[in-house]
């Protein structure tokens, strides 16, 4: 059975919201699209064309599809890792009002997220591999799906914009499974769920 995999770009305060333009997502007035563009350098490229060498197969929320779907069967060099592995594999699109999308290679997932995502792993030889797609991300979070979040954490605060933890997450904990700081300040860090968060307390016992 493969496993369900999250690549997500946050701020210092949580928010994912339009990171790769300024036309991105302007949903609620965001103003701030294109924020991790400064950022990349030679180790996140090496970064994302690993996370790229590990992918059976694609799980895209319906505006990150729409990006992706605009940009890359434009980029036609087989040598690209990300273009080659976006345009030669399966693509599942969760969307309830996109019923012929054009994209070579596309399936659209419109029932049960649950059975549906459960079903995709175990058919899938390699990771099902979520990018972006921050609505869709949640809802898998809340149904206890991604098995892996590759989180990458830049050294900026907007202030505003859509949250990947937003209220009302379910509580989860997860295991550190390694990381690394790139030139420009990036955090990626790794981390795989576990279950249910444990909690204690610093206090000492009345008795001590």
């Amino acid at each position: 059975m493969g496993k369900l995999t999250l690549t997500s770009f946050v701020t210092l305060d949580g928010v994912h919201q339009a990171p790769g333009g300024p036309d991105e997502d302007r949903s609620d007035g965001f103003e701030h699209g294109g924020w991790s563009v400064p950022f990349g350098d030679e180790d996140f490229g090496r970064f994302v064309d690993g996370v790229f060498g590990r992918v059976g197969a694609f799980l895209l929320g319906r505006r990150t599809y729409e990006i992706f779907a605009a940009h890359w069967p434009r980029v036609t060099d087989p040598g690209d890792p990300v273009a080659a592995k976006l345009n030669s594999l399966p693509k599942y699109l969760v969307s309830n009002t996109v019923t012929h999308p054009e994209w070579h290679g596309t399936t659209v997932l419109a029932g049960d997220l649950a059975k549906e995502v459960t079903a995709l792993k175990e058919a899938t030889d390699g990771e099902v591999q979520v990018h972006g797609s921050g609505r869709l991300a949640q809802s898998l979070f809340a149904l206890d799906l991604v098995d892996t979040v590759h989180l990458l954490t830049f050294p900026v605060v907007l202030g505003s914009g859509r949250r990947l933890f937003a209220e009302g997450a379910l509580p989860t904990a997860f295991r550190h499974a390694g990381g690394s700081i790139t030139s420009t300040g990036v955090s990626i860090q790794s981390y795989d769920r576990v279950g249910r968060p444990e909690y204690g307390s610093y206090e000492l016992p009345a008795d001590a």
